[in-house]
């Protein structure tokens, strides 16, 4: 490959002219993705619930010389999707890339312990909130006729139940069929849609699973790499299914678990028959 086919192909990575809203966008995993896909070049918009975090954040991404606007919302909420996807056709007039992060899982422990104001939190921040976001912003890519990009962050607990992580882990699942949803019905337009599926990662959201010795030790062990993920290492991936560097990949969940699955697989095929 010649220097100059090679510039070509690096090119498909890069993010220049494009315009991300990434919800959940002040900490994390969603933090993780803002600051790459402004190191990509795209222009950002950050939003979640709180004010003082989502300014945090913008700080350090402006630095990266790129137009960052934090904007607070919560996306559980309609009216809010409508008001903060208004906010932002206002700024940038296009939305290329939509990132749906934002996430919350009120309780830890057996479903016995979920009641009804619980699963309305949970369902209605992870799938119903992430499916009106979708439909706001992919009618606006649909409209424009240029296409754009949509990544749903799941969860390994999408595919395979966490301990004290049932009702999420159904909210999840659910993720991973919208993903397909989308991609098979919006391909028409150049809309893809994809998806990431999490292990473990060292963020404030999954602290009880990390923060603990015992548990860390357990989790790192059960991964066919043998340690946990950094938020940096979701990004890398989301910038990939931003960029044309994906163009013919939609409807994937993409599961960054360290090998977590191989690992479970090996386990049990080691089990005596």
């Amino acid at each position: 490959m010649n220097a100059a086919a090679k510039r070509q192909f690096m090119d498909k990575f890069n993010l220049n002219g494009k315009v991300a809203l990434i919800t959940g966008g002040s900490r994390g995993i969603g933090k993780s993705i803002a600051m790459a896909m402004a190191d990509a070049g795209a222009d950002i918009i950050i939003a979640s619930r709180k004010q003082p975090d989502l300014e945090e954040a913008a700080k350090e991404i402006s630095q990266m010389g790129r137009k960052v606007i934090p904007i607070v919302a919560n996306v559980r909420n309609l009216p809010e999707i409508d008001t903060l996807v208004q906010q932002v056709m206002d700024k940038f007039g296009k939305i290329d890339i939509l990132v749906n992060n934002a996430a919350t899982n009120p309780i830890y422990g057996p479903v016995f312990a979920f009641n009804e104001k619980a699963w309305d939190a949970t369902m209605g921040l992870n799938l119903k909130g992430m499916f009106f976001l979708s439909l706001a912003v992919g009618k606006i890519m649909k409209d424009k006729g240029k296409g754009g990009a949509i990544v749903n962050i799941s969860s390994e607990g999408g595919i395979r139940p966490g301990v004290g992580l049932g009702v999420y882990s159904i909210s999840k699942a659910g993720v991973i069929m919208l993903t397909e949803v989308l991609a098979q019905e919006w391909g028409r337009y150049g809309i893809r849609v994809n998806g990431i599926a999490p292990g473990v990662i060292k963020t404030k959201f999954s602290e009880a699973l990390w923060k603990d010795p015992v548990r860390a030790e357990e989790s790192a062990a059960n991964t066919a790499l043998g340690r946990l993920a950094d938020p940096d290492e979701m990004a890398c991936m989301a910038v990939f299914m931003a960029s044309d560097a994906s163009s013919y990949m939609t409807g994937q969940t993409i599961q960054l678990d360290g090998g977590f699955f191989a690992s479970v697989q090996k386990l049990l095929n080691n089990l005596p028959q």
